[in-house]
């Protein structure tokens, strides 16, 4: 970061001190028929198990389901509240996330690399039953912290 200006840096280097090792972030939310479509719309995700019902009722699933990056994609809000910009990210999808499922984000931050001030950090999505329903981990850096502690 040459280009960057001085006050800059100094907000990058109060982002990485206020978050802590073990410190959590959660964020919950319900998806609905509406997110996928405007999910499918905007990334051209046409997956017949997303958006074909009589297709997916002759699935293993029954029903549609919801891509799994937009279920992934909850980790950017609390990312979007901290300024995190990710640098590596890696998701595992072991059970589908359905239609009217809510579904439960907690990040937790594991490592601080104070030389290259990075945050090393994990990710587990479980679903309104208490089904992990997807495993991430990332790393990144925090910029701009606008949560309350």
């Amino acid at each position: 970061m040459p280009d960057a200006t001085p006050e800059f840096k100094q907000q990058l280097r109060t982002a990485f001190e206020a978050i802590q090792e073990g410190q959590t972030f959660t964020f919950r939310r319900t998806f609905t028929e509406g997110d996928v479509a405007l999910f499918c719309g905007v990334t051209g995700d046409y997956n017949p198990y997303h958006i074909d019902q009589q297709f997916v009722e002759t699935s293993w699933f029954g029903r549609r389901i919801i891509p799994g990056l937009l279920t992934a994609s909850m980790v950017t809000h609390i990312g979007g509240m901290i300024g995190f910009l990710a640098t590596e990210m890696s998701f595992q999808f072991p059970v589908a996330v359905y239609i009217g499922d809510t579904v439960t984000c907690t990040v937790t931050m594991h490592e601080k690399d104070v030389v290259r001030r990075m945050i090393r950090a994990s990710a587990r999505f479980l679903n309104q039953d208490g089904v992990e329903v997807i495993r991430a981990t990332f790393s990144g850096f925090p910029s701009d912290v606008r949560l309350a502690h």
